[in-house]
């Protein structure tokens, strides 16, 4: 089996970023291949050589920083693991390139359908832990019997994108807790 070229990895780390950082700043309209391998120093054949569009590189970089930022769910009761997705999701959304993108793919999202098909799908995707988390809790009994986990999920991460995109203020991650607490109470 042969190792890919660690010069290509570093690459196309450089391109994921370059692609993030280019869509928080421009937004998904004015975002191009030109400006991203510009941003990135490196050709745009480079970058056409991996991917064929605009909306799969973009979809590849929050796919591949997804993956590197994922909280650790596999210790802990489902109280302790859902306060650490909730804190990490607030930690995300409160400040990091990933926050600086949403206003872009929600913008995207409402002008072009390939937006709107791969922002919902890894929406999906990236909720679909805390909801198992929080079913997982409703069957040990550390949460209210008759919860809709999705609903909760839905409750959960509203509370802190409302607070991103609608007000001044963010999350408080310190406050996951409480936000638990709100939606789930007590068994």
């Amino acid at each position: 089996m042969m190792r890919e070229d660690p010069r290509i990895e570093r690459s196309r780390q450089v391109i994921l970023r370059a692609a993030l950082a280019e869509l928080g700043e421009v937004g998904y309209g004015a975002f191009t291949i030109e400006s991203v391998a510009a941003r990135a120093g490196v050709g745009k054949s480079t970058i056409y050589r991996h991917w064929r569009e605009k909306i799969a590189l973009i979809a590849d970089a929050f796919q591949t920083f997804h993956e590197e930022e994922l909280s650790d769910v596999s210790t802990g009761s489902p109280r302790e693991k859902l306060e650490r997705i909730v804190r990490h999701v607030a930690e995300i959304v409160s400040d990091s390139i990933f926050s600086k993108c949403i206003p872009a793919l929600i913008d995207g999202a409402a002008r072009a359908p390939e937006v709107h098909a791969f922002y919902h799908r890894f929406q999906a995707e990236a909720r679909q832990p805390l909801i198992d988390v929080i079913a997982e809790g409703i069957a040990l009994g550390d949460f209210r019997a008759g919860i809709d986990p999705a609903l909760a999920g839905v409750a959960i991460l509203g509370a802190i994108f409302y607070r991103r995109l609608m007000t001044n203020e963010t999350f408080d991650p310190d406050r996951a807790a409480e936000l638990i607490e709100t939606v789930l109470g007590k068994p």
